[in-house]
């Protein structure tokens, strides 16, 4: 069975899905519950480290959300032709 995936396809859905991971993040800081989360999630963890969440900065919340949606998309349309390439080239 020869399927394949399509890249561009593949690298909307990842960069969608890590645009809208930090988007949330993002709203979280905004709401002023992000410092809670962490602190669950470090105790949960038992971890003990200084972790403080600054203040919502929009310019940074922008700059962080489609920093990680390009990555995203880049990593989902590489592993696409990755899958792709092994399905063609498999002996």
């Amino acid at each position: 069975m020869n399927q394949h995936i399509n890249p561009s396809k593949t690298g909307l859905t990842v960069g969608t899905l890590l645009g809208g991971i930090h988007i949330v993040w993002s709203i979280l800081i905004w709401l002023g519950w992000a410092q809670g989360l962490v602190n669950f999630s470090l105790w949960a963890h038992m971890v003990s480290m200084p972790v403080v969440i600054k203040a919502f900065d929009p310019s940074a919340a922008v700059a962080v959300i489609i920093v990680a949606a390009v990555v995203g998309y880049i990593v989902g349309y590489a592993f696409a032709r990755i899958v792709n390439w092994d399905q063609i080239h498999r002996v």
